[in-house]
């Protein structure tokens, strides 16, 4: 029952809301019917206002354009007219400037012409004053050209005449030795140290022969003297002259007599080699070879270049032949060796020495101990006084101070001196 009641209730209040809702629909629909005609009276007004503002807005548009095309229209005149003046201006100004132009390129031509007439006139001049000295200076040099060949010719011809006085020179024996000894003792003199050789040594007791030289090796014969190396100088020139003659003629000469002059050289050179054997080698006072020293690098190739004629030499004679060249490099390899074997001698006292260095050191090393033990106490010592220093300090901070003058009144001038004195001498009872 109370259901129903309730549903009844429902329905009256929406059949109430419905009836309202009604009425409000048909006031609206009442209110828009009286609007309608106010609306479309305001929109025929709003459409004639705005026909009439576009009338005037065309009207006044229109009017402005031809006001802007009339200004336009005489803007392009007046600018056309001012470019027109301004073309017949610049055209004016060209036309002077081309005038102007011309003007300076006349006066730029003669000009130039002026100066290159005028620098032609100076090259002319210069060139020939430089030819005229050029020429004298050529003129000049040929003249002493000239001289010089001239002076040139004496001294070939004093030269030539030269030539010819060395050649009888060369012809005696005794002085083509000299020679031989003179440039062997050179060489001697340049690699070794005057004790290391002897000129003109007797190497045999009763003997009146002398060899020319002696190398004294660092070895001992029995007689405790310096083992000797003889060196003598032997120049075969003229069996060497004629074979020099023979080669240069080879052509217009026999072979036999080629070969015949060939073995006179090596015969010569042997009967050298054999000379200083008999006369020099002499063991045990000197070595059991000698050197033969000749002295042209000609000569020494042409021993050389025979075939088996040096290996005879050393092989069979104890005779090694040696040029100017080869001699420096086999002194030179001979003081090599001496100063290795000095180098040898002196090793064993290098030892003793090192030694007696090594003991000495761990003496020294012992001592720089003991001395280190010192210090190290020496240093406590001054640690403790710095700290005792500082107790004393902490102590007098509530002390004032007195000024410089006053101290030095009470205590004198040399109280800092006497404490540092008073301090070391503590230090070191200490230590």
């Amino acid at each position: 029952m109370a259901e129903t009641i309730l549903i009844i209730v429902l329905i009256v209040l929406v059949v109430v809301n419905i009836w309202l809702v009604s009425s409000k629909l048909i006031k609206i629909d009442t209110n828009l019917s009286r609007l309608d005609p106010l609306i479309r009276d305001e929109f025929s007004r709003n459409r004639d206002e705005s026909q009439r503002s576009l009338k005037d807005n065309r009207e006044e548009l229109t009017g402005s354009l031809k006001s802007f095309e009339d200004k336009f229209s005489q803007n392009v005149k007046d600018f056309n007219e001012l470019q027109r003046q301004k073309f017949e201006d610049l055209v004016k100004r060209q036309e002077g400037i081309r005038k102007e132009v011309e003007d300076k390129l006349k006066e730029i031509r003669e000009d130039n012409s002026k100066k290159l007439e005028e620098m032609r006139k100076t090259v002319d001049e210069k060139l020939q004053e430089s030819v005229e000295k050029r020429f004298n200076e050529s003129f000049k040099l040929i003249s002493d050209r000239l001289e010089q060949v001239h002076k040139g010719l004496g001294e070939m011809q004093s030269l030539a005449s030269g030539v010819g006085d060395l050649k009888r020179v060369l012809t005696n024996v005794k002085t083509r030795g000299n020679l031989g000894e003179i440039q062997l003792g050179a060489i001697l003199e340049q690699i070794l140290s005057p004790e290391q050789y002897e000129q003109n040594a007797a190497v045999k007791d009763g003997s009146q022969e002398r060899v020319e030289f002696v190398i004294k090796l660092p070895g001992k014969n029995n007689d405790n003297r310096s083992l000797l190396l003889p060196i003598d100088s032997k120049f075969p020139n003229e069996d060497y002259q004629r074979l020099i003659d023979t080669y240069e003629n080879l052509a217009n000469i026999n072979p036999k007599d080629a070969e015949a002059v060939a073995k006179q050289f090596e015969n010569s050179v042997k009967k050298s080699a054999k000379d200083i054997k008999d006369k020099y080698i002499n063991p045990p006072v000197t070595t059991d070879f000698a050197i033969m020293f000749v002295p042209t690098e000609g000569l020494y190739a042409e021993i050389l270049r025979r075939t088996g004629l040096f290996e005879y030499l050393q092989r069979d004679l104890k005779i090694t032949v040696v040029g100017p060249t080869n001699l420096v490099a086999f002194l030179s390899s001979l003081q090599m060796g001496f100063k290795t074997l000095a180098i040898e001698k002196r090793s064993s006292e290098v030892w003793e020495i090192l030694g007696a260095v090594k003991t000495e050191f761990g003496n020294f090393g012992n001592v720089l101990e003991k001395t280190k033990k010192k210090l190290q106490e020496a240093a406590n010592v001054i640690d403790k006084a710095g700290v005792r220093s500082r107790a004393i300090e902490r102590k007098l901070r509530t002390v004032q101070e007195l000024p410089q003058e006053e101290t030095v009144a009470l205590l004198g001038e040399s109280i800092e001196i006497e404490e540092d004195n008073e301090i070391v001498d503590g230090s070191e009872e200490d230590i």
